[in-house]
């Protein structure tokens, strides 16, 4: 597949990574002569310095005969320009734009990106998909990733293993013997910064991160048996009114009217555009990082403390205040990537990384086959692929223990009829069942074909 991805940033670089390290050929725009090197200096792409929305820049980068274009520059403008010059002089099949200002993305304008005006198959809008990713965590007190899958049927949860864990230097073998109807597959581990595929015979060990895949009416009982019982959050803080922050508090109002939801906004202005806009949170004009700030919001008696701010400094320092003022869990969003890597041994609970998130949005968009949905978890661990088995695909009819799934692959949850199933040797996967898989960054092309008409491929 030929991709052409305009912008060489954070998002622009790893999609332009995933893509590259599964064969496609890719070329990067950037108006950045140094972005434009680092990229073309650490992966196999072609890169060209110039103004993407350009019609001369687009023919040289190959828009005549390119699959798709992935618009991911920081001008909102640009990147739908670019889409509206690859439709109308290249006719360039599919193409996604990231669009960050709200006022484009008001339900009212939708025309605005038919065919007919600016034909964009995909808008991402980085804002709302960490705001809703956000509300999904807050569901799951004591995980730091869940995802729905399956319309809502299971869940992807993330956890982190802790002394009170029941079952750790357990065989996985035994989780069935032990809980006999708990619907739940433990996925993939991470130890030491060392992505495992796990064997029956495998076992989690204390520090472990661990992903499973669990029905969703099974939750609750599954956070039990990973030793994460923690209550519910009824009273939240959100810190930052910009549009996620914004976005949050919306959706938290719509969807979780239980919630006590207190924002914390530094800015006079934005504070009271969020108190107009808002119904029901309280919106205090204040800095997090002043005790006295967090005083007045109750901080000690909060279940969460959620720091969705522009400066992610700010996000980390009032999240650490938070905790120690009595907060009982930090949820912080950070921008930069070296933190990450530290601030959950500082005590933040739960990091959020909004590259990773529209990364995850776009990638469900890229993979072909019948792919239904891509949730790319932490740099480099891999994706959970929800997909649609077809008559044609390989995983059809044989017991599944028959079924030669590669190295890294992992097949987490069947939805059939409705139903959820989990996965056991004897049983054999139908037509138009809807499987959940974890495959490591190297298997992913291969996940693609198996769920692929065969023909597409042989």
């Amino acid at each position: 597949m030929k991709v052409i991805v305009c912008g060489a940033g954070q998002v622009g670089y790893n999609i332009a990574r995933h893509l590259a390290t599964e064969n496609n050929q890719v070329t990067v725009i950037d108006q950045s002569r140094e972005l434009v090197r680092r990229v073309t200096d650490t992966l196999d792409v072609r890169g060209i310095a110039g103004f993407a929305s350009h019609p001369d820049v687009l023919e040289q980068a190959g828009a005549a005969d390119a699959d798709m274009l992935i618009a991911v520059t920081y001008a909102d403008e640009v990147n739908m320009i670019s889409c509206q010059v690859a439709h109308s002089l290249f006719s360039l099949p599919t193409k996604i734009a990231r669009v960050r200002a709200q006022s484009y993305l008001r339900p009212i304008w939708a025309d605005l990106f038919s065919r007919e005006h600016l034909p964009i198959d995909v808008i991402i809008s980085p804002e709302i998909e960490v705001a809703r990713a956000i509300s999904n965590r807050l569901q799951a007190p004591g995980a730091f990733e869940m995802i729905p899958l399956a319309a809502g049927k299971v869940r992807l949860i993330g956890v982190r293993i802790t002394e009170a864990c029941p079952i750790i230097n357990t065989p996985l073998r035994q989780l069935t013997t032990l809980f006999p109807d708990l619907h739940l597959t433990v996925i993939g581990i991470i130890r030491d910064d060392r992505t495992i595929v796990p064997t029956p015979a495998d076992q989690m060990l204390v520090g472990d991160e661990v992903y499973f895949v669990v029905e969703t009416s099974h939750v609750t009982r599954a956070m039990a048996a990973f030793g994460h019982e923690e209550p519910e959050a009824h009273r939240i803080v959100i810190v930052g009114a910009g549009n996620i922050g914004l976005f949050l508090a919306k959706e938290l109002e719509s969807n979780q009217a239980q919630l006590n939801v207190k924002m914390i906004e530094i800015s006079k202005e934005r504070a009271e555009r969020a108190a107009q806009e808002l119904s029901r949170t309280i919106v205090v004009n204040g800095d997090a990082l002043d005790l006295e700030i967090l005083d007045e919001v109750n901080i000690q008696a909060t279940d969460s403390i959620v720091t969705v701010s522009n400066d992610d400094e700010v996000n980390i320092l009032s999240s650490l205040l938070a905790k120690r003022s009595g907060c009982r869990g930090a949820m912080t969003l950070v921008n930069n990537s070296t933190y990450e890597q530290l601030i959950t041994t500082l005590g933040v609970d739960v990091v959020i990384n909004p590259r990773a998130i529209t990364v995850s949005t776009i990638l469900q968009h890229i993979r072909r086959g019948r792919i239904l949905s891509v949730h790319a978890l932490r740099e480099g661990v891999g994706e959970v692929i929800e997909a649609e088995a077809l008559d044609t695909s390989e995983v059809v009819g044989p017991p599944l223990r028959d079924v030669r799934l590669d190295k890294g692959i992992i097949i987490g949850a069947i939805i059939r009829d409705g139903q959820v199933v989990m996965p056991r040797g004897d049983l054999s996967i139908k037509p138009k069942d809807r499987l959940v898989v974890f495959a490591e960054a190297q298997a992913i092309k291969k996940v693609e074909k198996l769920f692929a008409v065969r023909l597409e491929y042989f």
